[in-house]
């Protein structure tokens, strides 16, 4: 009897041991042939209920994205990247500040391939996945395939397209903003004076009411086909899946940063963007021509004459429209130009209406200026997105929110009449309207300006650098205190191998620099398993590290170490190893601590913190996901306890 009880003790023990490693990811794969000598490779996971897997597109500062990792190619060359078959969900994330995309329950992606006879490739996906209390780190799954010529061909592929509703979200979002671009377009020199002339035209020309109407809402319908074409052929330029890949490609954002610059300067009146006149002429002759095609070429000369005030708003569109891939620049083009359309087919209905109409002024310039502002503001989220991907840190945070701060005061002092730019009418006094619109842009400076000291600045959220891309993590002119360093140094500087952490904790990221000084302290090793992409572990930062007595005792107590599982530098070639618990390959600094964590104590989720001692020894059951500082807390003295005794 007491050998079957000892029996089933040790398999309930191992069984818990066990549950403590999570692999809520499994991946299958498999090729199909889709011609003489191209191939599908088809890469399928399944993600358990309740889990998420990152997207293969993040923006810069969030979590480790999905990476597809071709190492060896045996004749065989890639045709593309690979895509998924079906769109992932996009929330707003709190913690990072940023939208974030993941897939539930199963994705598969497509990587088309073609070969030179007999082919084979191999390599690796890096994922990272999370639930609500923790996640896992980066994890490195490896494939092979061989690609036989002569294998039979796959008529029908996996699964097609399909559209969630976070796709239809995301493409109504990008319809509403480019219609209010299409109304702001209305509002400028080159579009709002045509409107009369263009409906008198049509009232003029036409025999009766009923073809009067006819024509305007033909002329709005070729207003709206002119624009989605242009989106169209966008799309189909650059690819639906390419346009995603290109957004947070540095170049392509360093192009964009600069078009929108001149953009903004030339609403702003330093020059005038427009096309060749010849172009005008041509589609002028087209349109004296009448009928339905003279009414579609009259369009079309609207859309070149108003090109200086309508391109610099339609390039901002497509750009962003670009970033989100897919049909988004179709979809965008349909809101602006249903926006620019709609006043002209209502105004041909019923011409009445006309004289409702504000009168031209120099009101209209003023609109141009306010735009060049903004898209003078909005630049900066193209530039700042290249200087991350390459890691440069000129424009951090800090610089960025002070550039938006000088930006918009400056848009602030214009609306009150303090400065004057070209093409700037005569002001005698200063409009109501002006004066209200100037005290809110003054207030939203004052808002951004705590946001230079750390104030999380949420209505902004998403366009500056994410916190951890700063100068300090406490902000612009804030240091810690000398008292404030880590203990044993009676001089208040900060020891080899330390650095000012979450909410201005001075801590480790190296484990044996914090080993060796805990000993020469003679004080408890915390570690902090943690990620650069653990949205959980900055929840935990957040709501219980920010905590004032937990501060004190990370301070006073405890050596602190952060232990990043999802850092991706390279170990050196010599460093490199198979993992013995895992049996998978270490390549990268993240790899090494996640093996760490495994192999010691048996657990591969972030956030997880464990106290030893100076001789290694784990003094107390480590502490998960649990944002109450009070338990963190008790936590922490149990610790302590042990240490001293």
């Amino acid at each position: 009897m007491k050998r079957i009880l000892f029996t089933v003790f040790l398999l309930t023990a191992a069984l818990l041991a066990s549950s403590q490693i999570v692999e809520p990811v499994k991946w299958n794969f498999s090729q199909n042939k889709i011609s003489d000598n191209e191939f599908e490779l088809v890469f399928t996971a399944t993600i358990d209920e309740g889990w998420h897997m990152y997207s293969t597109d993040l923006p810069e500062g969030g979590p480790i994205k999905t990476s597809f990792y071709f190492e060896d190619l045996k004749n065989t060359e890639l045709l593309g990247e690979p895509t998924a078959n079906k769109v992932a969900v996009e929330k707003f994330d709190q913690s990072f500040q940023m939208d974030l995309k993941w897939f539930e329950d199963e994705v598969s992606f497509t990587q088309k391939v073609k070969t030179n006879g007999t082919g084979a490739v191999s390599g690796y996906i890096e994922f990272m996945s999370c639930d609500d209390e923790m996640c896992t780190p980066p994890i490195q799954a490896e494939f092979s395939f061989e690609l036989d010529g002569d294998s039979q061909l796959v008529t029908e592929t996996a699964d097609s397209n399909t559209t969630d509703n976070s796709d239809t979200r995301n493409y109504w979002s990008i319809f509403f903003l480019a219609f209010l671009g299409g109304l702001a377009a209305l509002l400028t020199p080159c579009v709002f004076p045509m409107i009369p002339m263009t409906v008198s035209f049509f009232t003029k020309q036409s025999k009766t009411k009923a073809i009067g109407i006819r024509n305007g809402l033909w002329y709005g319908l070729s207003i709206i086909l002119i624009y989605v074409i242009l989106g169209t052929v966008v799309t189909a330029v650059f690819g639906a899946e390419s346009l995603n890949s290109l957004s947070t490609n540095p170049w392509f954002n360093l192009f964009f940063a600069l078009l929108l610059f001149v953009f903004a300067f030339s609403f702003m009146g330093a020059f005038e963007i427009v096309l060749p006149s010849s172009w005008v002429n041509a589609v002028d002759k087209k349109a004296d021509k009448g009928g339905l095609l003279g009414i579609f070429f009259m369009a079309f000369a609207l859309a070149l004459v108003s090109f200086s005030c309508t391109g610099p708003i339609v390039g901002a569109l497509i750009v962003e429209a670009a970033r989100s891939g897919g049909m988004a620049p179709v979809i965008g083009m349909l809101g602006f130009s249903l926006a620019l359309a709609i006043p002209f087919a209502l105004f041909a209905a019923f011409p009445g209406w006309l004289n409702s109409l504000p009168k031209s002024g120099g009101w209209l310039n003023s609109v141009k200026v306010v735009l060049g502002f903004l898209e003078f503001a909005f630049a900066f989220k193209f530039l700042s997105i290249a200087d991350m991907v390459l890691d440069l840190h000129i424009l951090e945070r800090e610089v960025y929110i002070a550039i938006w701060i000088a930006i918009f005061m400056g848009l602030a002092l214009y609306l009150w009449g303090k400065i004057k730019l070209p093409h700037d009418s005569p002001m005698n006094h200063l409009p109501v309207s002006r004066f209200i619109t100037g005290t809110m842009v003054f207030a939203f400076v004052i808002y951004m300006i705590p946001g230079l000291w750390g104030a999380p600045v949420k209505l902004i959220s998403g366009f500056p650098p994410p916190v951890d891309y700063a100068e300090s993590p406490l902000g612009v002119g804030r240091t810690m205190p000398a008292g404030a360093y880590a203990s044993g140094n009676s001089s208040g500087e900060m020891t080899s191998g330390m650095h000012i952490g979450p909410h201005g904790i001075p801590l480790f990221d190296d484990y044996y620099d914090a080993l060796a000084h805990a000993r020469e302290t003679g004080k408890p090793l915390l570690i902090d398993f943690t990620g650069k992409g653990c949205t959980n572990c900055r929840k935990m930062e957040d709501n219980v590290w920010v905590n004032q007595q937990v501060k004190r005792m990370f301070i006073e107590d405890f050596v602190v170490v952060s232990l990043y599982v999802d850092l991706k530098t390279k170990l050196p070639e010599e460093e490199q190893y198979v993992s013995e618990t895992t049996g998978r390959k270490v390549r990268s600094i993240g790899n090494k601590w996640t093996d760490f964590q495994i192999s010691r104590y048996n657990r591969n989720t972030q956030p997880y913190y464990v106290i030893v001692d100076n001789n290694e020894k784990e003094l107390v059951e480590g502490y998960g996901y649990d944002p109450d500082a009070d338990d963190f807390i008790e936590w922490l003295n149990s610790g302590l306890e042990e240490f001293k005794n």
